[in-house]
């Protein structure tokens, strides 16, 4: 059995939530700058090529790509072999995202009463913490600061089994449609298929922390993941909502086992920022 302190969780998150908010990722960034190379809209293409102005001078001058700096979402596969001593995971976390967004000077956006008072908790916390055991020693944590106005823009739906492949397509296209240009597009698009109520939404939003452009694993659902992004872009909204064919960079669907009356569906967008970064210990 291999032991993990708190503190090295904590040390990890810290500098985990300031580069997330810093760096975009090369795929998310080289998925930017294909666009532009591909965009035909003189709008749209002006458009891309300040937001991949503004993730340069991000990267350069060390200051967050997007003044919301989101909720602090977090997906850990905990190994079975390591056992957490000197403190609980979620203490753990929570002491990360506090130090990172006070020390990293990230704007913090949580307030603890969500209807009456909402006030801010002043630190970015709690964080939402998603946890699988797995086998093994190790630990791998991803996080993801995840956007008000993109989460703004999701959707759950209890479709029914008969209405098929048809069904889910024109519930993500007319969504997606809908959402225009809030969740600041071009967008990444994750789709959550099959499960509860609650288990489709955490689908989509896990769908969100693949890297960019990677298919899903089975061909069908990757077909499908390239017929989403086909027609979500040939809607014409464009980068920020100015017209041209990128609206969306990415689908990408996750999938969970359904009950035999039941095929439930779920939207999480992501905005043109799609930081997310994991790490394993």
């Amino acid at each position: 059995m291999r032991e993990l302190d708190a503190s090295v969780i904590s040390e990890n998150v810290a500098q985990m939530c300031q580069d997330a908010n810093i760096y975009l990722g090369e795929e998310e960034y080289e998925a930017l700058k294909r666009s532009l190379e591909e965009e035909e809209s003189p709008t749209g293409k002006e458009v891309l090529k300040q937001l991949i102005e503004n993730v340069e001078i991000a990267r350069n001058e060390q200051i967050p790509i997007c003044q919301d700096t989101g909720f602090s979402v977090f997906f850990v596969q905990w190994g079975q072999e390591v056992h957490l001593t000197g403190g609980t995971l979620e203490e753990a976390i929570n002491e990360g995202v506090r130090r990172g967004y006070t020390e990293g000077y990230l704007r913090k956006s949580i307030v603890d009463d969500p209807l009456y008072n909402r006030k801010n908790t002043g630190d970015n916390t709690p964080a939402v913490i998603y946890t699988d055991l797995v086998p093994g020693d190790k630990v791998k944590i991803s996080f993801a600061p995840k956007g008000g106005g993109s989460e703004n823009m999701s959707a759950v739906k209890m479709l029914k089994p008969s209405d098929g492949e048809a069904g889910l397509i024109d519930f993500v296209v007319n969504h997606v449609k809908a959402a225009g240009p809030n969740p600041c597009p071009p967008i990444v698009v994750g789709v959550g298929i099959g499960g509860t109520f609650d288990r489709v939404a955490v689908s989509a939003k896990k769908a969100l922390f693949r890297p960019l452009g990677q298919p899903n694993p089975d061909p069908k659902f990757a077909e499908l993941e390239k017929t989403l992004l086909e027609k979500i872009n040939d809607l014409g909204v464009g980068p920020q909502g100015f017209g041209g064919r990128t609206f969306a960079l990415a689908v990408h669907i996750e999938t969970f086992p359904s009950h035999i009356a039941s095929m439930a569906a779920a939207v999480n967008i992501n905005c043109h920022a799609s930081r997310h970064l994991e790490k394993v210990l």
